[in-house]
């Protein structure tokens, strides 16, 4: 398998965190909150290279500053997340050991957390590659999410999948390999045809796989326009309706 990330995940600038971690039942969370009060929350969740990459640490701490509890559990519950240095023939088996529709529980768990210990009313999720098809599942699933964001990822073998409960952006790059523009045009006319909610479906053109979650430091300047319009579509889309 060829390596779907363009840009060279091994090369990242440093970050300094705005937030804290916490541990939270069998998980790990890393969590940013606003200077004021707020009872509106959204879940992160990360991509292969796990919970504590800058990059998505950095979209919390993005979220957090338009006003909500954000946080990024460990959905990998502290198994190794995927490492720039490993071989991506191997990737593979190892999404058969980290599969993105088994998040359910570690979903709840943190919904729990959000509301008995933060007092969140309202509640979102943004997911990113992996994250994003985890987030699609979610969206499928759990009521309790008031709207969702899917970056980059998406369920591509069930006939249930577009059934989504709640509101639902998908972002796409055009030129990510790993989702083709016959799976996004699919995806539009399934929805068309049978979603009950709203939904949205944008791609951004000549922009990769993971782009929207690069640092101002680490995007390349002809992609920084694409890159600043994704993310303020998604929280102009979590703004709308948490």
């Amino acid at each position: 398998m060829s390596n779907p990330f363009i840009y060279d995940t091994g090369k990242r600038s440093p970050y300094g965190c705005l937030g804290h971690e916490v541990q939270i039942e069998h998980i790990k969370a890393y969590v940013c909150r606003p200077s004021f009060f707020t009872d509106k929350a959204v879940i992160v969740i990360h991509d292969v290279f796990g919970w504590q990459f800058p990059d998505i640490r950095y979209i919390v701490d993005l979220i957090a500053g338009h006003g909500y509890i954000t946080i990024c559990p460990d959905f990998f519950k502290g198994t190794e997340p995927w490492k720039s240095t490993d071989h991506w023939a191997d990737f593979a088996d190892w999404m058969k050991e980290h599969d993105p529709m088994k998040v359910d529980k570690e979903t709840d768990v943190t919904l729990k957390y959000l509301q008995e210990q933060c007092g969140a009313k309202k509640i979102g999720i943004a997911g990113f590659s992996w994250g994003g098809m985890a987030a699609h599942h979610l969206m499928l699933k759990n009521p309790q999410l008031a709207a969702g964001v899917s970056l980059y990822g998406i369920i591509r073998d069930s006939e249930e999948r577009y059934d989504l409960l709640n509101p639902t952006f998908f972002i796409f790059g055009e030129k990510d390999h790993t989702i083709s523009y016959d799976q996004i045009t699919l995806l539009e006319d399934k929805l068309k045809q049978y979603c009950k909610v709203a939904y949205k479906i944008k791609v951004y053109p000549g922009q990769v796989h993971g782009f929207a979650q690069l640092k101002p430091e680490d995007m390349k300047p002809e992609d920084k326009p694409y890159i600043e319009e994704a993310r303020k579509d998604m929280i102009d889309w979590i703004k709308q309706f948490i």
